[in-house]
């Protein structure tokens, strides 16, 4: 059995919709208000652009835990 995390930063853009961001392996101990001050920080800079235009507003953010079993092989 493996266990994966994954960190899904998730945007608005100009157009209104949602674009998500997704880091993996965050670390265990990461705080929402790094995340936000991390998410504010991309807004701000301009870091990053989308079909629909730029990052605009936070959607939201999770840390997402994916388990996996092989059942034959592997």
């Amino acid at each position: 059995m493996a266990i994966t995390r994954r960190l899904e930063m998730r945007f608005v853009n100009a157009a209104g919709r949602t674009v998500t961001l997704s880091v993996p392996d965050p670390r265990e101990n990461l705080t929402a208000a790094e995340v936000e001050m991390a998410m504010n920080t991309v807004i701000g800079k301009n870091i990053f652009t989308s079909t629909g235009g730029d990052l605009t507003g936070i959607a939201g953010a999770r840390i997402v835990e994916r388990v996996t079993t092989d059942l034959i092989g592997g």
